[in-house]
């Protein structure tokens, strides 16, 4: 699919209102795509499934949430992040709305020894109900998200990138053509969220913006390197160093 079209047509349903059902042949679809995602990191093991919104505490007028469970291990997050960012984006651009929904929970803390990380409610919407013009979300500007040259077709793209509490936990830094990329915490600024849950949805969100920065150098043509950092900041620690892309 082409994931760098669906990026500007990618909106996060809130609230689902109207709509049609999901369908059983939009579940075989969204199932059988899930068996083809990518993830970040083989070695993690992880495991999705579909359950009627019912079955979560999610009460936002979806028809059916996707789960996602992990191993506890290493950047098991980022891996999260990465993986549902594929499916959020192909779930777009076959005409369902989805949301990242961070404070859902299932009835299942544990699926087959793994645990659960996060969801994505779902249900089909209408097609003009999907954005029309993706630059009037709200997005921190480039300079607070961006140091050194720009890319055409990159680094105004992936500012939209989503993220818990729209909080954007992220900068990078071009060095020749070397993109240095860092999970970013504004010195003295969280909001109402716990500091332990806003570290938790931001290393989701680092996950997120690397499948995007991919996305948008790949439509670009340019071939790049991927080398992944652990995260070991602790929550008081500004800039983070995640990954850095060698790109050409």
């Amino acid at each position: 699919m082409n994931y760098y079209e669906t990026l500007f047509k990618r909106k996060s349903f809130h609230l689902f209102i109207g709509g049609e059902p999901t369908t059983e042949d939009d579940l075989k679809l969204i199932n059988s795509f899930i068996k083809e995602v990518k993830p970040l990191y083989n070695d993690i093991k992880t495991e999705i499934i579909i359950v009627p919104e019912k079955e979560t505490t999610c009460h936002r007028g979806a028809d059916y949430c996707i789960l996602f469970y992990s191993e506890q291990k290493g950047e098991y997050l980022r891996n999260i992040g990465y993986i549902g960012e594929q499916i959020d984006l192909y779930l777009n651009s076959i005409g369902i709305g989805a949301l990242w929904f961070g404070i859902g929970k299932p009835k299942e803390a544990r699926n087959n020894g793994l645990e659960y990380v996060i969801m994505i409610a779902i249900k089909r919407m209408p097609s003009n109900s999907f954005r029309k013009d993706m630059f009037k979300s709200k997005r921190k500007p480039i300079d607070e998200i961006w140091s050194g040259e720009s890319i055409d077709d990159v680094t105004n793209i992936v500012r939209f990138a989503p993220s818990a509490c729209n909080t954007q936990p992220w900068y990078v830094e071009n060095k020749n053509n070397e993109l240095f990329i860092y999970r970013y915490k504004k010195p003295g600024k969280r909001g109402i969220m716990p500091i332990d849950k806003v570290i938790y949805y931001n290393r989701i969100d680092i996950g997120i913006f690397l499948f995007i920065l991919e996305v948008c150098l790949n439509h670009k043509g340019i071939s790049f390197i991927r080398k992944l950092y652990l995260d070991e900041s602790t929550a008081e620690t500004e800039k983070t160093l995640v990954a850095l892309f060698n790109a050409d």
